[in-house]
């Protein structure tokens, strides 16, 4: 089960979640991490929130990683 890393709401710090760097738009490939920021203010975004994670790797949010 997951949801969609294009609502603020659904992300805090300490998510697990898949980016999209950058650099890897283009390809789509993804990195996973833990949130430390959130760093887009507004509530939702078309192309996923855009976070900082825990080693500091900056990317949109593509997957939030639900532990079952």
């Amino acid at each position: 089960m997951t949801k969609s890393g294009q609502e603020r709401k659904n992300i805090l710090p300490g998510t697990e979640v898949d980016i999209v760097l950058k650099q890897d738009q283009r390809s789509g490939k993804t990195t996973r991490g833990i949130v430390k920021d959130l760093l887009t203010k507004s509530p939702n975004h078309p192309h996923g929130i855009k976070v900082r994670l825990q080693d500091g790797q900056v990317g949109r949010v593509k997957t939030i990683i639900e532990n079952s």
